[in-house]
């Protein structure tokens, strides 16, 4: 599948100073890209060299204790393998959704450097995260892990008292094993903290209009992840539809994800093929 590349120039550094200036009963706005946006677009995330679709394909909606509502539908195999044919090669997963097989299946016959497979690490002993990395790359089937983040982080002081699972990760990565680390953050004090910190090479951000389920209010979010870029950090969006709260303002929460100016890429977790190539229609059609 041909898979265009979007550039964003000065597009974007307007569509980050409207942001600042129209906040509206709560909700931010933003105004249409100037170029075509495709879901397969070809992105860099930040420094790190990885390209990757501009979209994500999330594996672990309402994902915990090793299941997720992708996994309990027992079709994420085919549903992945659909969206590699529709040209997202970006597959997001995790320990604690259980959705390792079916992104090995999925991948499994397909080349290994066409695709990015980020995963995340829930432990906080250094020993037991080690181990962690050696059990994801055979549960995965991978000789290594693109991008590996430490998972749901909300201390403030995480850079401190997290360095020995920070430094297993920087042992892996200059081993080969996993071509970037980073975090996921759950409170502003945590992001804030990644955004001081050269560690993080990818930070996975919460991020929508309205606020739901996100670290502080949108404004307060995006001045992180202004400083964030500014550093040359790769940022990849979650929570773009609010956990559901915007389930059905879809294209007012896309429209923003890419009108704000601050996100390589993103991910959202379809649970059916056919919600997957409405999600992919609503990216074009925004």
């Amino acid at each position: 599948m041909n898979r265009r590349k979007f550039i964003a120039g000065a597009a974007a550094g307007a569509g980050a100073a409207y942001l600042a200036d129209h906040a509206i009963a709560g909700v931010l706005e933003v105004p249409a890209h100037a170029g075509k946006v495709e879901a397969h677009d070809s992105v860099t995330l930040g420094k790190t060299g990885i390209r990757t679709s501009r979209l994500a394909m999330g594996t672990g909606t309402v994902g915990a204790g090793g299941s997720s509502n992708q996994t309990r539908s027992g079709g994420l195999t085919r549903l992945l393998r659909t969206g590699y044919d529709r040209g997202l090669i970006f597959f997001d997963t995790a320990d604690s959704y259980g959705s390792h097989p079916e992104v090995a299946e999925a991948v499994s016959q397909v080349p290994r450097d066409k695709v990015v497979i980020m995963t995340k690490c829930d432990h906080r002993d250094p020993k037991e995260a080690k181990a962690d990395i050696d059990r994801y790359r055979r549960e995965l089937k991978a000789d290594y892990i693109d991008i590996l983040l430490i998972h749901c982080v909300t201390e403030g002081d995480w850079t401190e008292r997290y360095r020995g699972v920070m430094d297993v990760f920087e042992e892996a990565k200059q081993k080969k094993i996993i071509r970037a680390h980073g975090v996921s953050c759950h409170s502003i004090e945590a992001l804030r903290a990644a955004a001081r910190s050269p560690w993080v090479e990818v930070d996975l951000v919460r991020l929508n209009p309205v606020g739901a389920h996100m670290d502080a209010d949108p404004q307060t979010v995006l001045g992180v992840i202004k400083e964030m870029r500014a550093q040359g950090k790769g940022i990849i969006g979650m929570k773009i539809l609010g956990q559901g709260a915007m389930r059905t303002r879809q294209d007012e929460a896309l429209r923003f994800a890419m009108g704000s100016g601050v996100l390589d890429a993103f991910t959202i977790g379809a649970e059916s093929e056919s919600e997957q190539a409405d999600l992919i229609s609503r990216i074009s059609a925004a």
